[in-house]
């Protein structure tokens, strides 16, 4: 193939471009972020105060907004880089603006029983901190996939979008009733496991949603089909790992023991029951891709 070095930099020029926009879509998402969350000085929490808790919550959100925008370049592209990019403007900022109002949502259902500011700030629980990181990546999954295959319709973008926040809260209630003991006790109690294990959960159940969106359907039916589908898959999954964890991954262990009864609780187990949520739903998407 012969060298074009005209094009090479219109290639250049152009993947340049797009990365700019990139950036200022997340600069965006960093400022609206700011403005959903007034009352925390976010450089004093992450800089003076050293806050672990605060920075968990804070990079899983910035590892959501890289996915959402990533979102609006798995679309079909227009071809002109003008109406490209009003494009990608127009759904970067609809993703930052759902992915906000998610949260906030997210925040008030799934983890009603406790302020998220005392906890994060205040308390500085690291349990609660790593559970909003996995509620952000969570709700930018889903998003993720309501814009990549919807793109065009926003009607189409905030059913799925209400729908999925259902699911989410769905979640929470189905997780809280196969574990042997009350999460959020636990979590206002800065169990760090019991967060990092309903985290797991979060972002495997999303996951599952995610690939519902992005399957192939010609009507509402088969969109209401796949989802529920999706989501009824998700909710049998949850219960399946966490037998796995417990004879499988770790055959030699109480699951729950290693948790929440003993003087400290078992991070790397919880991690391990983490994996198997989000393990567990990588492989049914792969299996019914």
């Amino acid at each position: 193939m012969q060298f074009n070095f005209l094009e090479t930099i219109d290639n250049l020029i152009t993947a340049l471009i797009y990365l700019i926009v990139s950036f200022v879509l997340f600069l965006i998402g960093k400022k609206v972020y700011q403005l959903f969350h007034r009352s925390i000085n976010m450089d004093q929490e992450l800089v003076e105060k050293d806050n672990l808790a605060f920075s968990f919550a804070n990079v899983g959100y910035y590892i959501a907004m890289v996915i959402v925008i990533s979102a609006v370049y798995s679309g079909e592209g227009i071809g002109h880089i003008v109406d490209d990019l009003i494009e990608v403007g127009i759904y970067g900022l609809l993703s930052i603006f759902l992915l906000n109002v998610s949260i906030l949502i997210s925040d008030k259902v799934i983890l009603r029983k406790f302020s998220i500011k005392k906890e994060i700030v205040e308390d500085q629980n690291v349990g609660v901190g790593i559970l909003e990181a996995a509620i952000c990546i969570a709700n930018s999954l889903v998003i993720y996939g309501v814009i990549t295959e919807n793109q065009d319709n926003f009607f189409e973008i905030l059913i799925l979008w209400l729908i999925a926040q259902f699911v989410l809260a769905l979640v929470s209630v189905v997780y809280n009733k196969i574990t042997p003991y009350d999460i959020h006790e636990y979590i206002k109690k800065d169990n760090v496991a019991v967060g990092i294990g309903f985290s797991g959960a979060i972002v495997a159940v999303a996951n599952l949603v995610r690939f519902g969106t992005q399957m192939e359907a010609d009507s509402w039916i088969v969109v209401g089909e796949n989802l529920l589908l999706e989501t009824g898959i998700g909710l049998l999954l949850l219960p399946l790992a966490r037998v796995l964890t417990d004879k499988i991954l770790l055959p030699k262990r109480n699951l729950t023991d290693e948790i929440v009864n003993q003087e400290k609780p078992n991070n790397g187990a919880a991690i391990i029951e983490a994996f198997s949520y989000i393990g567990g739903s990588i492989l049914i998407c792969l299996s019914f891709a």
